[in-house]
């Protein structure tokens, strides 16, 4: 049984962290977060430790390092704001801990650099969370388009990615809406999906930002193996209008969330098999096959270079 402590999990993605801590048979020492609205621990671990303020929780998992204490903790699972998140993992790192990282690992590309040093210098290692490479429909999907590149090495397959996830006001006054918190929506929203696509197709090979909005944004990209449009939005507006309409119909049960990848005009079936996918990805990290730097540094890059509009 491993010992794991929790930044942020007064947040939306905490609860996962905190099932999958707990369905691979592991226990929360300590958790930490701003908000003290976090009743959400009784239901997993009632027992850990919490504090609202960093240096408490930093002093603490220190102590219990130094004092080499049966609580002395293994992992950080770090569910904080992404700005937070280059931070929290040298916490991690300097208390003797694995870090696990909700996405995106870091904002900015050279700061994964310093990680890898860091990761030598410690000793430990730096995850994250990237669970659509464990999909079991993706899954198949890769190993289908792998088949494919190896009969035809030079194919380019024709995909649009359009992901809305629908979102209120509230969105822009809180850490999500500020770009140098969050990254803006091409990183907070579409980090997952961009790692997708360069897991599915290789590298990016041109990248252009048609439009560039608050609240939305499109483009284009070359993959090795694909030319794709994209668009990502946070507004009820840009939802279909088909779900518009299931919602006029349905005005106690909204959908607000609508995911389309199509492949040479062919839809991608995969709105199943996202409940347990933090378990999954937790289960591969403690079984030592976890997605580290290396894994996640394509996606850090485009999107660096989608937030600033750097097109290549």
């Amino acid at each position: 049984m491993k010992n794991f402590a929790i930044t942020g999990v007064g947040g939306y993605i905490a609860p996962r962290h905190l099932q999958a801590i707990k369905d691979t048979g592991n226990r929360l020492v300590a958790a930490i977060d701003p908000n003290d609205s976090v009743g959400i621990i009784d239901r997993y671990f009632p027992n850990a430790s919490f504090f609202t303020e960093f240096e408490r929780f930093d002093r603490h998992l220190e102590k219990l390092r130094r004092t080499n204490s049966p609580d002395k903790v293994d992992y950080i699972s770090i569910c904080s704001p992404n700005n937070l998140h280059d931070a929290h993992i040298r916490l991690a790192l300097r208390v003797g801990a694995d870090a696990i990282c909700e996405k995106p690992l870091v904002l900015n590309p050279w700061n994964l650099d310093a990680l890898e040093e860091l990761e030598q210098e410690s000793g430990k290692r730096v995850f994250t969370i990237l669970q659509l490479r464990v999909h079991p429909s993706l899954v198949k999907l890769k190993n289908e388009i792998d088949e494919v590149i190896k009969i035809n090495s030079r194919i380019k397959f024709n995909v649009d990615l359009n992901y809305i996830t629908a979102r209120g006001i509230w969105y822009d006054y809180s850490w999500k809406g500020i770009k140098e918190k969050s990254g803006g929506v091409a990183t907070n929203i579409g980090v997952h999906f961009f790692d997708l696509l360069i897991w599915l197709f290789g590298k990016p090979v041109h990248s252009k930002v048609i439009e560039s909005k608050l609240r939305s944004v499109k483009g284009e990209l070359e993959l090795e193996h694909a030319n794709v449009k994209w668009f990502l939005s946070i507004n009820f507006n840009d939802l279909p209008d088909e779900i518009k309409k299931i919602n006029d119909n349905n005005p106690d049960k909204q959908v607000t969330t609508y995911r389309s990848i199509k492949i040479d005009n062919k839809e991608i079936e995969f709105t199943e098999g996202f409940t347990n996918l933090h378990t999954v990805v937790y289960q591969e990290t403690l079984a030592g096959r976890g997605f580290g730097i290396i894994d996640a540094r394509p996606a850090i890059e485009l999107v660096y270079k989608i937030r600033n509009e750097i097109n290549f």
